[in-house]
């Protein structure tokens, strides 16, 4: 049997989620305890210490199950999307509040009246979920007592039409690893910021997102690729705005940047990596 993707599936040679017995050995499973996330945005570590690295972001609003809180730390899993790591147990709360809206922009501020001079005034990013529960004047009123321009605001199942255009909202954002805003993302990140902007649930890895999303095309060289089709190399991802443009975050700019497509293969090809399949969603 295979072992089950540790990105996906909450086990430690210690411990696992009690839905993975017969799966996997363990001596203790355990019950995910649901929690949301409470901050803007909260850092999901491969291992409980804030310098470990990155693996992804859940936003405000998020729920997750928790297998393990220790040390200021909580071993969890996304709902959204299935991720597993670690994330500061401040970030989380117990009390679950249901979300009405999510931020259809790509960042924002929470005020604490509602008045834009206000301070502090706390940025959250596109994706991010909220419980509206008024209105006063241009402003929505949240469950937290906060305020938000509702403008920036769509309700939860009201969805962008485009996941290009949303994407081409980030060019210039700075390239970072395991990321999903405004302030920084990464390739995987970018897809699924934008594909989940329009209500498409996605992976969170380029690999994941190889396997899963839409259908491997069948070209010759390049000919016949269209705005949307998504093109991928050994842990990269890229998405096309038109039949002979990338947009992507992407190391060597260190930047989310539109370029010629046939640029950005060459370039990625002699570092050894060619592309290894091209898919239409």
């Amino acid at each position: 049997m295979a072992t089950p993707d540790k990105r996906l599936n909450a086990f430690r040679p210690d411990l696992a989620d009690a839905r993975l017995k017969g799966q996997v050995e363990a001596p203790r499973f355990v019950e995910g305890q649901p929690r949301q996330v409470t901050v803007p945005v909260a850092a999901i570590h491969r291992g409980p210490q804030g310098d470990s690295m990155q693996v992804t972001q859940a936003l405000l609003g998020e729920t997750l199950k928790v297998f393990e809180e220790r040390d200021g730390w909580a071993f969890a899993q996304l709902d959204r999307d299935g991720y597993v790591g670690y994330v500061r147990r401040a970030a989380l709360s117990e009390t679950i509040t249901p979300v009405t809206h999510r931020v259809c922009v790509r960042s924002t501020f929470l005020y604490p009246a509602a008045s834009i001079k206000t301070q502090p005034a706390a940025p959250v990013p596109m994706n991010a979920a909220v419980a509206v529960t008024g209105h006063d004047g241009n402003f929505a009123a949240l469950a937290d007592g906060r305020f938000a321009i509702a403008a920036h605001l769509a309700e939860i199942n009201q969805h962008a039409d485009d996941f290009v255009a949303v994407a081409e909202r980030f060019r210039h954002v700075p390239y970072y690893w395991g990321g999903k805003t405004a302030e920084g993302l990464d390739c995987s990140g970018l897809v699924q910021v934008a594909l989940e902007a329009t209500g498409q649930s996605a992976p969170r890895d380029s690999d994941m997102q190889e396997e899963t999303l839409g259908e491997k095309l069948m070209v010759n060289g390049y000919d016949g690729l269209r705005r949307g089709d998504l093109v991928f190399w050994s842990g990269h991802v890229g998405i096309l705005t038109g039949p002979e443009t990338l947009l992507h975050a992407n190391g060597h700019h260190m930047m989310v940047v539109e370029e010629p497509l046939r640029g950005a293969v060459d370039r990625i090809a002699a570092t050894g990596l060619p592309v290894t399949s091209i898919r239409r969603l």
